[in-house]
């Protein structure tokens, strides 16, 4: 199951660097792509506000 951002996301881009499949763009905040988020859960470990959760 795909990640999912949370409002507690403050758009630093950190998760965006290190997803592998490119599935993280950032606007205001961080959007997760669903279909192409291979669930491996790097950005949730970078991520410094703990703003992404699994779905």
């Amino acid at each position: 199951m795909p990640r999912k951002v949370t409002d507690s996301c403050i758009g630093c881009g950190a998760c965006a660097a290190e997803c592998p499949v490119s599935a993280i763009t950032v606007e205001d905040v961080s959007v997760i792509d669903a279909s192409a988020c291979i669930d491996c859960g790097a950005c949730q470990g970078v991520c410094p506000v703990d703003a992404i959760v699994e779905e």
